[in-house]
């Protein structure tokens, strides 16, 4: 099977640059099919091995999680209780307190708009009863749009267990809507911070591990989804994962910064879910090996074992040495990666000997 040229990617030499740069014979005898002995024998030879090639880039990265994104508060008040960075927040805790009252997680993809009170139709109340169910206040309810006075009942007793007044209200500022358990990762506010509407008090994630990587913009190629990477964790335990795709600069831990507008900001999903990351130290740093393209099972000689034909057909040919003669066999070249080239034809096999020039 004949494999085409192509371009090399990520920093590795060329054909045509390994053809001007490290060429065997130019002269007598560069053409295919022609044999020599003795004098016409190479400097050095190299073995015509089957292999993967894999044209790759390794880049440093950070252990992070996935959907990071500000939680800021509905309401003016004091910070009584702040956010604890790294824990893992589930329905019915708390996020924070605020004025000595708990600011309490519920899921649901509706944000928390108004105050909820008894005559209330919607989606939001439709969630806050599915909540009340959950977190065990629900036990008399019939869960639908409506806020009526056994959605108040529920309430109160939900207020009285969080040692809140029992208005049978739901205000603003008494709980956040997310789509399920999230990760702190960061106290935007401290403790005895007075906080405004839209004044971030901290910031969460989904709890799923990611790697954030940043690339040059001349890597364009590599941050398409579910390109293929190897992930070096600070342990040194390898994981397989995958780009999940980019992140504005603004949304990384660091906050971007002048030198991020010049790279790519990857986040790359962990195949393990979940446990990938199990205790590794979140500060240190990661190695992030992206794999743009591989053949597998190639036969691959050195770049500098290409030489350039002459004659009207021109093309690509490797001289192959057996014992003492010498003959130039035409071969089609493909991809390269580590200083090795992809070659076929009909009269390569593996374990050829070919000639190089002598390092």
């Amino acid at each position: 099977m004949k494999h085409r040229s192509v371009p090399l990617v990520l920093g590795a030499v060329t054909v045509a640059a390994a053809v001007t740069g490290g060429v065997l014979f130019l002269g007598d005898g560069g053409d295919a099919g022609a044999s020599g002995k003795g004098g016409d024998l190479p400097p050095a030879t190299a073995t015509v091995v089957r292999t993967d090639l894999v044209q790759s880039k390794t880049v440093d990265g950070r252990l992070d999680f996935a959907q990071r994104r500000p939680v800021k508060s509905a309401v003016q008040g004091t910070v009584t209780v702040a956010a604890s960075e790294g824990r893992t927040v589930t329905r019915g805790q708390a996020l924070y307190e605020l004025n000595d009252k708990p600011v309490t997680l519920l899921y649901g993809p509706v944000p928390m708009f108004r105050e909820m009170k008894v005559g209330d139709r919607g989606s939001d109340v439709l969630q806050l009863e599915r909540n009340l169910r959950d977190v065990g206040y629900g036990s008399k309810l019939y869960v639908d749009i409506r806020y009526d006075k056994d959605t108040e009942a529920a309430v109160k007793l939900w207020q009285k267990s969080l040692n809140r007044e029992t208005t049978g209200r739901v205000g603003r500022g008494d709980v956040v809507f997310q789509p399920g358990q999230v990760k702190v990762v960061a106290a935007d506010a401290a403790l005895a911070d007075q906080v405004g509407p839209d004044t971030p008090v901290l910031t969460i994630a989904s709890t799923k591990p990611v790697v954030r990587a940043e690339l040059d913009q001349t890597d364009g190629a590599l941050v398409a989804r579910n390109t293929k990477v190897e992930v070096t964790l600070p342990s040194g335990r390898t994981a397989a994962g995958r780009v999940a795709g980019t992140v504005r600069p603004e949304e990384t831990a660091s906050g971007g910064g002048a030198g991020a507008q010049d790279g790519i900001t990857v986040e790359v999903v962990l195949d393990g879910g979940a446990g990938a990351a199990s205790g590794e130290d979140a500060k240190a740093s990661a190695s992030v090996k992206f794999v743009s393209e591989a053949h597998r099972g190639v036969l691959a000689v050195p770049v500098e074992a290409v030489v350039a034909l002459r004659g009207e057909n021109g093309g690509y040919g490797l001289q192959v040495v057996q014992g003492t003669t010498s003959r130039m066999v035409r071969v089609e070249t493909g991809m390269t990666a580590d200083g090795r080239i992809e070659v076929s034809g009909p009269d390569l096999r593996e374990g050829m000997k070919v000639g190089v020039a002598k390092s």
